[in-house]
């Protein structure tokens, strides 16, 4: 089952909901967020950057929720207040933006603040992660749009390096009504598409021949990828169609896995629920009297009480309060991260991973638990799993290098062309 959820700027809670039958599920409180501000972490629980409760406030804090319990789980406490939050698929790294361009790594099962990267000079206000995952890109208020090599970030000799390799492509939208459209491969503009209105928000079709443009005028515009519309069309060029229910400006969108539904937010409070086959709306979920300011489209967590976890167990898959600076801990243990078995599920995809000393925990615990013939039996089957992580790294390493070289290769026969 796939749940909608939402949060808004305004401390109206997060609300959740089935996103076939529209039930309300669980509304979690005490969250008053920024755009692109709110994270469900691994399928584990939720995070969420806060807003500051004035203009002269330093700082601003992150909560985190169970996905079972309305109250907030963890709080903790950055050195600046944090927009845009975003986590990889495996919930090992929680990456924020802060108001002072810069951008924050953290481990998700220790804390602990894994890099500070210098990458804007103003707000950072949106991240995101490219498809494999090897590159994360940032936009900010001082309107560059950034590439990291994820590899690229964990080592300082290449640090400085803002640049990478995927065959993906990468759309910004600005206050000037235009959308551009970017090769991350080439670093190059493929197309820039003007709408009527300014937009907030923008979701990718799954098959990545359109995309929808929420826009302050109350429409989602649709927009093609790969032929021009006609120049006598009703929206202009590249614009084939829009959604439309005379609502207020659109603020999120996000869609369904089935890769047809698309749940948009707007600054009525309303949630509305798409059917892009056919153009029509065709539910409407009220949040709040307030903006939405996030809509996500999640599976249903597995719930942990189905399963015998003990109260420790149950500690260690929730995260941790986030250091608010870089070796911030005293006697800070070597923090490596390694995969381990997922208590409350057979599938492969929900597999976590926790830090080297969270692991060492989870050992010591079972051999105080347990026989030492199974504490044996854990131990070496938990070797076996970290042994693979490693070798799926490396494979990661040789592909990149593959993709590096022949870019390169590419670019200089490009060049060579040129010059003949």
């Amino acid at each position: 089952m796939e749940l909608i959820v939402a949060s808004s700027s305004v401390d109206t809670g997060i609300g959740c909901w089935d996103l076939v039958s529209g039930a309300e599920q669980l509304r979690y409180r005490s969250c008053a967020s920024p755009p692109h501000g709110l994270v469900s972490v691994s399928k584990r629980f939720l995070a969420s950057s806060q807003l500051r409760e004035s203009p002269s406030s330093s700082s601003a804090p992150i909560f985190f929720w169970s996905s079972e319990k309305p109250q907030v789980q963890v709080r903790s406490f950055p050195a600046e207040p944090i927009g845009p939050l975003i986590s990889d698929s495996d919930g090992s790294y929680i990456i924020g933006g802060g108001t002072s361009g810069a951008i924050f790594i953290w481990e998700v099962a220790s804390g602990k603040l894994l890099n500070k990267l210098i990458a804007h000079y103003r707000s950072v206000t949106c991240l995101t992660l490219s498809e494999d995952e090897s590159l994360l890109i940032s936009g900010s208020e001082d309107g560059n749009v950034r590439v990291w090599p994820l590899l690229m970030i964990f080592d300082d000799a290449m640090k400085e390096s803002g640049h990478g390799l995927c065959n993906s492509i990468v759309i910004s939208s600005s206050e000037d009504r235009t959308c551009k459209v970017w090769s991350l491969s080439l670093g190059r503009l493929l197309r820039s598409i003007t709408f009527p209105s300014i937009i907030d928000a923008v979701a990718m079709d799954p098959g990545e021949h359109i995309f929808y443009a929420g826009c302050r005028d109350g429409k989602i515009y649709i927009a093609t990828l790969n032929a021009e519309w006609n120049h006598t069309g009703n929206y202009g060029k590249f614009i084939i169609d829009s959604l439309s229910d005379n609502g207020k400006a659109i603020t999120c969108l996000a869609f369904s896995m089935d890769g047809v539904t698309l749940v948009s937010g707007s600054e009525d409070g309303i949630i509305r629920v798409w059917n892009t086959r056919n153009g029509q709306m065709t539910r409407f979920l009220k949040h709040a009297k307030a903006p939405i300011s996030n809509i996500l489209i999640i599976r249903q967590p597995t719930k942990i009480s189905q399963v015998s976890l003990s109260r420790k167990q149950e500690k260690l898959l929730m995260a941790q309060p986030l250091d608010k600076y870089i070796d911030s801990r005293e006697d800070e243990v070597e923090s490596k991260v390694v995969k381990i078995f997922q208590h409350n599920s057979n599938d492969s995809d929900k597999n976590c991973y926790c830090a080297a000393h969270v692991l060492s925990s989870q050992l010591k615990e079972l051999q105080q638990n347990a026989s030492s013939g199974a504490a044996q039996m854990e131990l070496e089957r938990l070797r076996g799993q970290c042994q693979r992580s490693v070798q799926m790294a490396q494979q990661w390493k040789n592909l990149y290098k593959a993709l590096q070289t022949t870019v390169v290769k590419e670019l200089l026969s490009g060049v060579n062309a040129g010059s003949s």
